[in-house]
């Protein structure tokens, strides 16, 4: 009988053990390399021989650069295509490319406009799929930032996190984290850009600690972490109805100040200087952002490592 393929699509669909098992292999790992250099293959290569396809219908840096790097670090190689040079942009239907593909490479990552259209991909294959980022959800980024937390602060759970700004896609991945892994969710926005209510109710549903407010200091006063991320993502045309309703709701350095004494910042980026995080925060003492971004790489070698069946 063939078994189902493993897909990393919502951190809601895993058990809080998977995802603690994904964080703790990819500590691993990252300590097994240090000093190493970048292209050095892992001792235990669990994706040797096997290729990854790496499709983006957005614009992308750190995705594109991580699973890449990530993918040859695990001793695999990657094809990498934007939407637009194969036939999903002119009109082939997602299900015929999944069936196609499955034929062709081992795993699928795709950075996508549509959640639908990932989830659609995901019925009509038979290899892992990874969502490298949709309207709905960005997981793989959420694990690099709880990876970061726990290199400088131990373990999440009983923690307070507070999230400043949009309730969007990475947002809801963190309301989708906060209940399988124990840490308590504050989150700030203004009332006309809240989370999805489908998700705060799965997330009550399932003993989450989440709390929302429209004051970004109720939010930050005594949080271990504050997180934001910009104000007008890929897509959004109300650009000058953001910019006005999100003012209120900058990190800077007086909101920082509301955190817990030893509390940290981080910014999935890219960041708009000045709009959601003033320099001096971003630039500080307290703001992880670079080893965040580093994170990328380790937390996604293991989501691909979970996807091969290495990770039990």
């Amino acid at each position: 009988m063939t078994q189902s393929p493993r897909h990393f699509l919502d951190l809601w669909r895993l058990e809080g053990s998977d995802l603690r098992a994904i964080l703790d292999d990819a500590k691993a790992r990252k300590a097994a390399r240090k000093g190493w250099p970048q292209g050095r293959v892992d001792a235990d290569a669990p994706a040797k021989d096997r290729v990854l396809a790496m499709i983006f219908e957005k614009h992308s840096t750190r995705t594109r650069f991580s699973f890449d790097a990530a993918m040859r670090q695990l001793g695999g190689s990657v094809i990498m295509s934007n939407s637009a040079d194969m036939q999903i942009g002119r009109g082939e239907p997602i299900e015929d490319t999944a069936r196609v593909l499955s034929r062709m490479v081992d795993a699928v990552m795709i950075r996508a406009n549509r959640h639908e259209d990932v989830e659609r991909l995901a019925l009509s294959s038979t290899i892992p799929i990874v969502n490298g980022l949709t309207d709905k959800s960005h997981p793989c980024q959420i694990l690099a930032d709880i990876l970061t937390f726990e290199e400088h602060r131990g373990p999440i759970a009983g923690r307070t996190l507070a999230w400043v700004g949009d309730g969007n896609n990475v947002c809801a991945s963190f309301i989708h984290a906060a209940p399988k892994l124990g840490f308590k969710l504050n989150i700030a926005c203004p009332t006309v850009y809240h989370p999805d209510l489908v998700d705060l109710a799965r997330a009550e549903s399932e003993q989450g600690r989440i709390e929302m407010t429209d004051d970004p200091r109720a939010a930050v006063r005594g949080a271990d972490c504050v997180i934001t991320d910009t104000w007008v993502s890929m897509g959004d045309t109300d650009h000058e109805e953001r910019l006005e309703a999100f003012d209120p709701f900058q990190v800077d350095e007086k909101l920082m100040d509301l955190a817990a004494a030893d509390g940290v910042f981080l910014h999935c980026l890219p960041a708009h200087r000045g709009e959601e995080v003033t320099d001096a925060v971003i630039d500080g003492p307290r703001s992880l952002v670079w080893d965040e971004a580093e994170n990328r790489i380790h937390a996604q070698k293991s989501i691909l490592a979970w996807c091969f069946g290495a990770i039990r």
